[in-house]
């Protein structure tokens, strides 16, 4: 009967300590083995491992996940201009080196968080107060948020931890300053339009003022090529007239007179004057110098 409970006992013992050998690694952990308050072995990957059985040798784990940090309260920064903002933001991290997350918090995460709190609110603090409201809220908001996880990521892997992303989810103006800033920044953008529009209207003027330079200039180069042209045709009109006048001259005389006959005279037209002129001497007769007939009187 002694024997067969020595037995039982043995047994239980035996699986006891066995139990206590084996412990299984989850793939969304890390395991550290302990032996008598050392690291002895960091294990990431997931799966069934060995260990010696307490006290010789312990086991802690630690979550390998992106964590984040969004219950953050809006606290108060100042800016170059002594305003205060209200920022909200979040924080993810994760695990990235156990034994030194180990060493510098104890493992424990929740120790982890509130330095990293304290390290994101000292970099946003030192950005803040290097710019202006309008910087912050618009023009360099990337620019802020670069430089802080920068920082972050600095100081927080003296923690064994990696940042993976920092985030402003919201940036407020107190009231008694929100309208004075929203008015500034409105004078500010209504200044930079009122300097395009003045620098789009002094181009226009430039435009326009080319444009009529280039007008005057092509219209001077076609009238002088018009002269020209018209020159040309008057010389060559001449010289036509010239060469019928030296083949017969008192043709060309008749011709002459009978051109000025129907420029001078139009239809319906009353001419006074005397039949005896030169201007009349070719109605005489085509040689121009015979007697004109008698003209009878009309009755009254």
């Amino acid at each position: 009967m002694h024997r067969f409970i020595a037995l039982i006992v043995t047994i239980f013992l035996i699986l006891f300590v066995g139990s206590s050998m084996i412990f299984i690694v989850d793939q969304r952990k890390y395991a550290i083995v302990f032996s008598f308050g050392e690291v002895k072995k960091i294990i990431s990957m997931p799966g069934l491992h060995l260990k010696a059985p307490p006290p010789f040798q312990n086991v802690i784990y630690m979550d390998k996940r992106i964590q984040t940090i969004d219950n953050l309260q809006a606290d108060r920064y100042i800016t170059s201009e002594k305003k205060n903002l209200l920022v909200d933001l979040f924080v993810k991290w994760r695990i990235v080196d156990p034994c030194k997350f180990y060493v510098s918090v104890r493992g424990d995460a929740s120790l982890a968080q509130d330095r990293l709190i304290q390290v994101i609110c000292a970099a946003l603090n030192e950005e803040f107060t290097k710019r202006t409201i309008s910087e912050v809220v618009s023009n360099e908001r990337e620019i802020v948020m670069k430089a802080v996880r920068k920082k972050v990521k600095r100081d927080a892997s003296n923690l064994g931890i990696d940042i993976v992303d920092v985030r402003l989810r919201r940036v407020d103006l107190l009231e008694n300053i929100s309208e004075s800033v929203y008015q500034r920044m409105k004078a500010e953008r209504q200044q930079v339009a009122n300097e395009q529009r003045s620098t789009g209207a002094a181009e226009a003027e430039r435009i326009r003022a080319n444009a009529d330079k280039q007008r005057e200039i092509v219209i001077a180069d076609a009238y002088k090529k018009a002269q020209k042209i018209k020159g040309d045709g008057d010389a060559k009109a001449a010289a036509i007239y010239a060469s019928a006048f030296s083949r017969d001259p008192k043709f060309y005389a008749f011709y002459q007179s009978l051109e000025a006959y129907r420029r001078s005279i139009g239809k319906g037209d009353i001419v006074v004057a005397d039949l005896n002129s030169e201007f009349f001497r070719f109605m005489k007769n085509s040689a121009g110098s015979m007697a004109i007939p008698a003209v009878q009187k009309r009755k009254h």
